[in-house]
């Protein structure tokens, strides 16, 4: 197949182009050229900002594609831009979403017919991530667009543009500090492996039952967020000190009624406008980024989050083959082949300070 796609040269972009090639794709990617990338032999590359209509008109030309994957469309007009663009001129468009979208649910797992949350709690984000696929379900229905949406839910994986996530807890590990878990640790949270997720973007392309329809993408396994430390520790051969943080102080840090000093966080997306946070929804990031834990601005801390993929199994005949012990020791081997072991670095201040905060309240 001819396919382009819009960005390509991060994480699970690039995670796509290389399976893309692997199974003897044309290929070409379209980004504004600024993240360094070795792409595979063969892929062709146009440049083009996404909030420049001259230069994204330019740089797709008159081109028909077979597939065309957006991992880089995060608001409506990026999406109805390309809607009109490719119009008659595209065999199936894969929007990248999230599952940040849904309403939390007391019935596991949430499925791709639960609600979604467009409420004030939802954030700028995911509001934009439903308002295109809105965009979409209306060119459908309307144009026969043939259209897929996917959502994503915590991709795990070598190259992740939120280091704040496995990244940050190697480091953790690797230099001995004390592992803060909130509460029990019993919570339970499951993530996607960036290759797996490749292989089902790349699954789907031309399936004509996907037209119209919203499918999640994410890993098989669940984990607790003490399972999540203790997986780390064993691929990473160390012991994890950890620090259970009691439930009242979890609730107090995550309804604000401790504060914690904000850090300066490392993540490399472009998301064009997201809200700056108030301090509550600032203390509630920071809590998520101990153990890895979805939109805190949705999901309590101790809320356990689970999403299920059988609409994408049934219908594309994808499952996932990297399971989290196996995930978590092939994302170390590249944190230590690209010598980050050495070279990355976080502000654990906030760590510090609720650690002060366990020893006062013994």
């Amino acid at each position: 197949m001819k396919v382009l796609v819009l960005g390509g040269t991060q994480f699970n972009g690039l995670a796509l182009v290389h399976e893309l090639v692997r199974a003897g794709h044309d290929v070409t990617v379209l980004n504004r050229g600024k993240s360094a990338a070795t792409l595979p032999g063969g892929v062709k590359r146009r440049l083009a900002d996404r909030t420049d209509a001259d230069s994204m008109k330019a740089a797709l030309g008159d081109d028909d594609w077979d597939c065309v994957h957006d991992v880089t469309a995060y608001r409506p007009d990026d999406v109805a831009f390309m809607i009109e663009r490719l119009r008659g001129r595209v065999g199936h468009y894969v929007f990248v979403s999230s599952t940040v979208i849904y309403a939390p649910s007391d019935l596991l797992p949430i499925h791709e017919d639960f609600p979604v949350e467009r409420g004030p709690r939802q954030n700028e984000y995911g509001r934009n991530k439903l308002l295109c696929e809105d965009l979409l379900v209306h060119a459908h229905r309307e144009h026969d667009f043939p259209a897929t949406t996917v959502a994503l839910s915590m991709v795990f994986g070598p190259n992740n543009i939120l280091p704040d996530r496995e990244q940050r807890m190697f480091v953790r590990l690797r230099e001995g500090r004390p592992i803060l878990i909130p509460g029990d640790g019993t919570t339970l949270a499951q993530v996607g492996y960036v290759a797996d997720q490749a292989r089902a973007l790349r699954m789907l392309m031309g399936n004509a039952k996907t037209f119209g329809r919203r499918y999640n993408l994410t890993g098989a396994d669940a984990f607790t967020a003490e399972g999540y430390v203790d997986t780390c520790a064993r691929a990473m051969g160390v012991t994890a000190k950890k620090i259970f943080i009691p439930a009242p102080l979890m609730d107090d840090l995550f309804d604000g009624r401790l504060a914690v000093r904000p850090v300066e966080v490392q993540a490399r997306v472009d998301t064009r406008g997201r809200e700056r946070a108030d301090p509550v929804e600032r203390n509630r990031f920071l809590l998520s980024m101990l153990v890895q834990h979805i939109a805190p601005h949705l999901h309590r801390w101790n809320r356990n989050v689970l999403f299920g993929i059988d609409r994408l199994r049934r219908d594309v005949g994808w499952e996932p083959e990297v399971r989290f012990p196996a995930a978590v020791e092939r994302t170390w081997e590249w944190f230590q082949r690209e010598r980050l072991a050495e070279t990355r670095s976080f502000d654990f201040s906030f760590e510090d300070q609720i650690l002060a905060f366990v020893a006062e309240r013994g």
